[in-house]
């Protein structure tokens, strides 16, 4: 027990330098990236102005005109940019400082869970993360849930049935919806039972209802579950294929070794020669896929399934963060990442002694 406790204040205390070298690489990078949020900017501001211009020029309208003169007092086209205002914008953004300043504030900010304000959204980077957080969390636990439930069960079936007809079917069935892309199956999902031609049974936006506030307890449940349903089932079924697949590999293996022909030369019942024996070695790879699978799940793996439903998440937040050149908004998704993988790593250890208690930690102590 105290061996354990050591590896886990040791694996804990690296967390600390594994994100910082994170977050420096990544910030060394944004540096030399072409763009930045002050061209997004400029970019913007310079549409704006064009827009203003050609309503005044249609309609005629003083106000309009008067706004675009004003943009144009900034923005001077041809002739450049004031450097005033480009300074004023600098210092907006906190680019009026050296680059080595600015991370270290960054980091000093990060480690109070500070993310500061989004350059575009004029908004907290947390409130941004709590808001879309939800959608994250529903989609990642049920395709979680759903694929293991279902995968793990089927993969020993397929193990102990190996060869057989129903080995064949399932194999075929499995590497089918593997290998349709989840967005076109999300779309399939839609046309055939979301009143796209067919039945009307699921709504495809949102997360649930514009009246969800105003309905009764179980109404909101099955509110929740009628709009989760699809996306799930677009996200769920290519996943079952690896994690099937990986079971049924993982327990022919532990089925063909030499321990269980002795075990059965013993006498033992096959029962016991499984949970005893088979189930705990074949289960430790299963697990080693854990970390991966809850990452992709909750951060990576839905970005298209969120755009098609109209699901507001993280996903789609990395995503427009990146293309916005909304740095508080990518860094700060980078270091709750970051800080999750390193945790959910950790727990996996953890678990794989639970699983396995001859696995122990004393050379890592």
């Amino acid at each position: 027990m105290r061996t354990m406790t050591t590896y886990i204040i040791r694996r804990l205390l690296l967390i600390i330098p594994t994100v910082f070298a994170i977050m420096s690489i990544s910030f060394i990078l944004i540096q030399f990236a072409p763009g930045g949020p002050i061209e997004k900017f400029i970019a913007q501001l310079s549409h704006i102005e064009g827009t203003a211009q050609e309503q005044g020029d249609v309609l005629g309208s003083s106000e309009t005109t008067q706004g675009a003169r004003k943009i144009s007092l900034k923005y001077q086209g041809a002739q450049g940019l004031d450097p005033r205002f480009i300074k004023a914008l600098e210092k907006q953004f906190g680019f009026d400082k050296s680059a080595h300043e600015r991370f270290r504030l960054m980091m000093w900010n990060f480690l109070h869970f500070d993310f500061g304000m989004s350059y575009f959204r004029d908004v907290p980077v947390i409130d941004l993360i709590k808001e879309k957080l939800p959608v994250s969390i529903s989609l990642g636990l049920w395709v979680m849930l759903i694929s293991y439930s279902i995968s793990i069960p089927l993969g020993i079936a397929k193990a102990m049935r190996d060869g057989t007809s129903f080995d064949t079917w399932t194999s075929t069935m499995i590497i089918i919806g593997y290998a349709v892309p989840s967005f076109l199956l999300a779309i399939l999902l839609i046309v055939l039972f979301a009143g796209g031609s067919f039945l009307d049974y699921f709504p495809f936006r949102g997360l649930t209802s514009e009246n969800w506030q105003e309905m009764g307890l179980w109404e909101k449940f099955t509110d929740y579950l009628r709009h989760i349903t699809l996306p799930i089932i677009s996200l769920a079924t290519g996943s079952f294929a690896i994690t099937t697949l990986l079971t049924k590999n993982a327990f022919l293996d532990e089925i063909r070794k030499q321990y269980v022909i002795t075990a059965r030369a013993k006498g033992l019942s096959e029962r016991r020669i499984f949970y005893r024996h088979i189930f705990r070695n074949a289960m430790l790879v299963i697990i080693a896929g854990f970390p991966g699978a809850f990452i992709g799940a909750f951060f990576t793996g839905s970005l298209l399934i969120e755009t098609i439903f109209s699901l507001d998440g993280l996903g789609r937040l990395s995503f427009e963060a990146i293309m916005n050149r909304d740095y508080p908004v990518v860094f700060a998704n980078l270091y709750i990442f970051s800080l999750v993988g390193l945790t959910i790593n950790l727990i996996n250890d953890l678990i794989y002694h639970w699983v396995d208690p001859r696995i122990n930690f004393e050379r890592h102590a």
